[in-house]
């Protein structure tokens, strides 16, 4: 599988194993909110700061497509639902693992939302899409929620447990959990799975301290990273942010440090 291998270079740092990547799939679930209607922008922007990979759909890659300054992997969505649906935790595939492949992804990602009432259609579309990706070599992001009239609080330790083993159970090379809040109950949701576990950024947070020690957090309890979208491209300044997430997932600064950085504009790194 050395393609894919090269292809999660890509994705996951060499030197620390981990990655910051910046979803920007929410157009097709909310519409052009703030920070996605010039895309070329904010993709300059978080690949500026340091971004390993972004996150869109199909119809966006020439957006993410950039000819000069620092490059930045790309993961193409396969999944979608919108806000409007009256079933808008239903989850339905939009692109295949080869249409992927031929807009020059270097990964693809899925959403799944165990608990949902369509649950049973969104694991048979996991383990299509699984097989496909191993038959490709593609390296595959699975976004795992606890979502549905079963799920009394879907940040709960006990289902974000299960939602990690659950991506990796079913094929995926790196899962995509929300953080439970603590350092020792996600230290548990990361022993619970074989494969790199990365956090969600979750809704626009009120205070930049509150989202580093959030990152901080899960890489204390030896996660892999983040997938942080509004958070970082609703940012006043997602350059910075980015770096500022950067230099704690992949340097191990504190959240004072990078704090001080996200801080100070006019600092050179």
């Amino acid at each position: 599988m050395i393609g894919k291998m090269i292809r999660l270079e890509r994705i996951l740092n060499r030197e620390t194993g981990r990655t910051v990547i910046v979803p920007m799939d929410h157009g097709v679930t909310v519409g052009p909110i703030e920070g996605l209607i010039d895309m070329k922008t904010t993709v300059n922007s978080v690949a500026m700061g340091g971004a390993n990979a972004i996150v869109m759909h199909k119809g966006l890659v020439s957006t993410g497509h950039r000819r000069r300054g620092r490059d930045v992997g790309l993961i193409i969505h396969l999944s979608g639902s919108t806000s409007l649906s009256p079933f808008p935790n239903a989850k339905t595939l939009v692109c295949s693992v080869e249409e992927a492949i031929k807009l020059g992804a270097d990964a693809v990602s899925i959403h799944v939302n165990i608990g949902d009432g369509t649950e049973r259609e969104m694991l048979a579309d996991f383990g299509q899409v699984s097989r496909e990706a191993r038959d490709w070599g593609m390296p595959l992001l699975a976004m795992v929620y606890p979502r549905g009239e079963k799920i009394k609080d879907e940040y709960e330790p006990r289902v974000i447990k299960h939602a990690a083993r659950l991506g990796a159970e079913l094929g995926a090379d790196i899962v995509k959990v929300s953080y439970t809040g603590a350092v020792e109950s996600f230290r548990e949701v990361v022993a619970g799975s074989p494969v790199p576990v990365v956090i969600a950024g979750g809704p626009k947070m009120n205070s930049d301290r509150e989202i580093l020690e959030m990152v901080k957090g899960s890489i204390e309890a030896g996660g892999s990273g983040v997938s942080i979208g509004r958070n970082v491209f609703q940012h006043r300044n997602p350059t910075r942010m980015v770096g500022a997430i950067s230099l704690l997932v992949h340097e191990n600064s504190t959240v004072d440090e990078a704090l001080a950085f996200l801080q100070t504009p006019d600092l050179e790194r």
